[in-house]
């Protein structure tokens, strides 16, 4: 299927603007360097009538004047404005920011403040965009454009929390791509172009997506009304994780976007997409997966649980306690540092004398943002969130931004987790589960909130998100601070519902509803018309199990059921008065065996020295209803004329010659049998029910034990499920560290420097193949102490060198032979650790005999030259480029009556030539020396004695590697020397 298949032909103005609120999509655009030429190449796409406003935010010199507005109307075709304060926002506009001031919007109208932090630190455009994904919510629109840093990046991650649209120019576009692409690795950016398509990929998905937020209503008007559940489906498929209990207007919204990106119109067809496209299913899990948070979030709630619960907390515990808190939904991880944090802050203000701790779980769905959570790492703009002191106490600066430290870190684990599915981690004494049931539906809301309780310890504490409540569940949790959604556990008893927690949800059908309690009836004439019946003209009714105990009654029944003499007993068989006890056993097994009503005619019942006949109707019950596998019984009194036989009182004979009376005598004897019968039979089923509650008790002796090894199996399994999650996490260090191992080694011994690492007493920690050249070490010799091994340094005083270090933490550095004629540069210095604790010595041995032959050779060169120049008969004097005397021979120093270390580094013009011939003499000196030629000049100096003396000397250029002239050889032969001035 094409992505665009059902492309709509409506223009995109009609469906941008909500006609019923007069709003309209609001695009923030962040950029700073290299941004204008981005800016241009956006905004020269923007159509006059595009229906959407534009605000621009840059990163701007706060002492110039703003020059964008200007620089931006010369290629849009939009009113350009620079914003003034409580300026309306009107569609069709570009609004640019004025230098050294932060924006805001509320209500659609811009708001200018000045700003407070110090001038580096600022991030305008987060500050922008947070404001309007909170004012505009699903109207709001990011862009991040050129720039260097991170600005944006949180700002872009709340208007994707509030469903807005996110665009981002595509990094290789852009002179500068940090901005870009710290966007792209912050939130799942819905476009990434060039700057010059984002316009119209803009308006492309909003022309396929609604901008109207979207109603329950709108459910019933999708034609395929299982195309929904088949994209849950779907999504359960490709990721294993069930989205059918999650807000449906969350769902649509995230399937409407993604419909809008592909140019997709129904939801059908969309389908059929995601059919096709597996990739398609892992983006849309990713979009379900809102992971926005930051550091300390709504900050009163941090200050609170800092300030007032978690020292309660301390002071109501032993000294030695190991708090637990569970964090589902962490995301990055933010919020669970933000609680270890507070924790220590916490324990520190209380000056507690006890040794307590705190034991982090900290979950998510998305494994990706819980790898991210796990390095510990966040960019410099977390400053924003994060105050300098707590910079500076619980984060390391690093390169790419701050890195949390091993205190903090230590006390988190962190673990994919899918909360519906998987065992809860339990004894929890602060659960913070913070914006993450606003994205369930009520029936999950309940469920999780039973679970929660039974994780959390007594008085134990649960935060929630600021739009979130414990809703129908609230008898189980009480409130700590209701506007900061702080709750305690309650000492509510637990309803047995309540525990049943299934391994999965399905959605309760509409007849499945429990329907036990009677609905609410209003008081009206039907009501009491119903009562008087009932009260008046209703028989007598027992409503009864299948063991006879008696569950309900309706009316007196005093004339047909009598309390039992000795232990109280509710069975309707201890119950029954005379002339009820024979027949209505039988009657009572045979209703249970058939499921049959049976009806008993006739049957005198003797109470009080009265006898009544009655009806007596059995009936079974098994419509499906609460009452479903239960009997009622009906008495049912007859009339006395109705009752009476009309020949009762006539004798006659049956055909066997017995009597009515005989055979009333004889019936009597066999009734009196069957009551022996019955007798012996209700002392067995006495026996017999002894023996069933005896047998009933060990089988609660045996449920009883099954619970406690339930309970012992759920603990070993959340136990075995923390086991789990630390031993992935520490897994994950060891391959870290073997990385980094192997990356040092391959380092260290690339320099081609021998290196040893000490411990703090000087015992061998580690060591490069090159330190086995001078030391004659061995892998056995590491963890013994380096002055034990044999070296070829002449260099006794190392062992105290490397003490002194230790004491005073200044390096110290020579040059150190050794026997065999080498020479090794050695420097001793401190070995810093990342939280900057001295944890040893690092020595390193740097490898100079070639440099000190080549000094030995230069020097050897150096004498011979010294030796040439003294044993010449000619004056020679050595320059530099500037003139400066840089040697001077023995002839030199009788011609000229000066000491050579007079003259060296004197300049040769000024103090050996007459002032009139110095400017000559120099520019004739410098076109030789440009020349880069040996040549000869004529040149007038002051001789001995002040004697002017008029030569020919000889200029010899000296040249580098690159031919470049370095100085200059100036000679004068025995024979000139007699030549003077006349």
């Amino acid at each position: 299927m094409k992505p665009n298949e059902g492309k709509s032909t409506v223009s995109p103005k009609e469906k941008m603007a909500d006609p019923d609120t007069g709003q309209f999509p609001i695009v923030g655009i962040g950029a700073s360097a290299g941004g204008l030429e981005a800016l241009e190449q956006f905004l020269g796409k923007v159509p006059p009538d595009s229906g959407m406003a534009y605000v621009v935010i840059q990163h701007l010199d706060p002492t110039q004047k703003g020059m964008l507005p200007e620089l931006l109307q010369r290629i849009s075709n939009l009113a350009v404005f620079q914003v003034e304060d409580r300026m309306a926002v009107k569609p069709n506009c570009v609004y640019v920011i004025p230098p050294n001031k932060s924006l805001s919007i509320l209500k659609g109208v811009l708001y200018l403040f000045e700003p407070i932090e110090t001038r580096g630190l600022r991030l305008p455009i987060d500050f922008f965009l947070r404001s309007l994904a909170e004012d505009q919510k699903e109207l709001a629109i990011g862009v991040i454009l050129s720039g260097m840093g991170a600005d944006g990046s949180i700002g872009i991650r709340a208007i994707k929390e509030k469903n807005g649209i996110v665009m981002v120019q595509q990094p290789e576009t852009a002179r500068f791509d940090s901005m870009p692409r710290n966007a792209i690795d912050s939130v799942l950016a819905d476009i990434v172009a060039p700057a010059n398509e984002l316009p119209e990929k803009l308006i492309s998905i909003l022309r396929h997506t609604p901008v109207v937020k979207l109603t329950l209503a709108s459910e019933s008007e999708i034609k395929d009304k299982s195309a929904f559940e088949k994209i849950i489906l779907l999504l359960r498929t490709y990721t294993g994780n069930d989205f059918s209990l999650y807000k449906k207007n969350t769902m649509y919204r995230r399937i409407e976007r993604r419909m809008g990106v592909h140019q997709i119109d129904k939801i059908a067809s969309y389908v059929r997409f995601l059919q096709e496209n597996k990739k398609e299913g892992e983006i849309l899990f990713k979009e379900l997966m809102i992971g926005v948070t930051n550091f300390f979030r709504d900050p009163l709630v941090w200050e609170k649980l800092k300030e007032e619960v978690i020292p309660d907390l301390l002071a109501n515990r032993p000294g030695d306690t190991i708090f637990r808190a569970w964090a589902p939904g962490c995301s990055t991880g933010e919020e669970a540092y933000s609680l270890a944090i507070v924790f220590k802050e916490a324990l520190e203000k209380t000056n507690s004398n006890g040794d307590f701790s705190l034991q982090i779980f900290a979950t998510d769905l998305d494994n990706e943002a819980i790898e991210s959570a796990r390095k510990g790492l966040f960019p410099a703009k977390i400053a924003a969130d994060v105050s300098p002191a707590r910079l500076g106490r619980f984060f390391v600066a690093t390169d790419d931004g701050y890195r949390v430290s091993t205190e903090i870190r230590e006390m988190i684990v962190f673990a994919q987790h899918n909360i519906i599915m998987h065992p809860p981690f339990t004894k929890i004494d602060i659960l913070s589960c913070r914006n993450l049931l606003i994205y369930m539906d009520t029936e999950l809301q309940k469920k999780l909130l039973g679970l929660f309780y039974y994780c959390i310890n007594p008085n134990g504490i649960m935060v929630l998100g600021s739009s979130e409540t414990p809703g129908t569940q609230s008898a189980l949790f009480k409130p700590v601070d209701t506007k900061l959604k702080i709750y305690k556990r309650s000492a509510t008893i637990w309803a047995p519902e309540l525990i049943d927690f299934p391994a999965s949800f399905s959605r309760t059908e509409p007849g499945q509803m429990d329907n036990s309690i009677p609905p609410h009836v209003n008081a009206n004439i039907q009501m009491f018309a119903d009562q008087l019946l009932l009260q008046h003209f209703s028989p007598v009714g027992v409503l009864v199990n299948e063991n006879g105990d008696i569950i309900y009654t309706s009316g007196r029944t005093g004339k047909y059921l009598e309390p039992a003499v000795g232990k109280a007993n509710l069975n309707i068989f201890a119950m029954l008065l005379e002339g009820l006890r024979n027949e209505f056993p039988v009657a009572f097994r045979k209703t249970i065996k058939t499921k049959e009503p049976v009806v008993l005619h006739h049957i005198k019942v003797t109470a009080n020295g009265h006898t009544q006949t009655v009806n007596v109707n059995i009936q079974w019950i098994d419509k499906p209803s609460p009452l479903n596998g239960m009997i009622m019984i009906v008495f049912t009194d007859v009339p006395e004329n109705t009752a009476a036989h009309p020949l009762e009182n006539k004798e006659k004979k049956t055909s066997s010659g017995i009597t009515d009376s005989e055979f009333e005598k004889e019936l009597q004897h066999v009734r009196e049998e069957m009551q022996s019968a019955l007798e012996e039979m209700q002392t067995s089923e006495e026996e017999l029910k002894t023996t069933n509650e005896e047998l009933q008790s060990t089988n609660e002796e045996l449920q009883s034990t099954n619970e406690e090894l339930t309970t012992s199996k759920e603990e070993m399994q959340s136990m075995n499920e923390e086991l789990q999650t630390v031993n992935a996490e520490l897994q994950s260090k060891i391959d870290d560290f073997s990385r980094v191992d192997n990356d040092m080694k391959n380092l260290l011994n690339s320099t081609d420097i021998a290196t040893l690492f000490l411990d703090k007493e000087l015992n061998i920690r580690r060591y490069t193949d090159q330190a086995t050249k001078i030391f004659k070490l061995i892998k056995s010799d590491i963890g013994r102490p380096f002055t034990d091994q044999a070296s070829d340094l002449i260099y006794p005083e190392l062992a105290a060198d490397a003490l002194e270090v230790l004491r005073t933490l200044i390096f110290i550095q020579k040059q150190i032979p050794t026997k065999d004629g080498r020479w090794f540069a050695i420097r001793i210095m401190p070995y810093r650790t990342v939280d900057d604790r001295i944890d040893g010595l690092v020595i390193t041995f740097i490898n100079l005999s070639d440099l000190k032959q080549v000094e030995g050779k230069l020097r050897e060169a150096e004498r011979m030259n010294r030796l040439l120049l003294n044993q010449s008969t000619d004056v020679i004097l050595y320059l530099s480029t500037d003139w400066e005397i840089l040697e001077f021979n023995p002839e030199a120093e009788k011609f000229f009556d000066k000491k050579r270390n007079d003259v060296l580094n004197r300049n040769f013009i000024q103090l050996c030539i007459p002032k009139p011939g110095q400017k000559k003499a120099e520019k004739g000196l410098k076109k030789i020396l440009n020349e880069a030629l040996d040549k000869k000049i004529e040149i007038q100096v002051i001789a001995a004695g002040g004697d002017l003396h008029v030569a020919e000397w000889s200029v010899n250029v000296l040249r580098n590697n690159l031919e470049k002239p370095v100085g200059t050889i100036l000679s004068l032969k025995q024979a000139q020397k007699m030549q003077r001035h006349e």
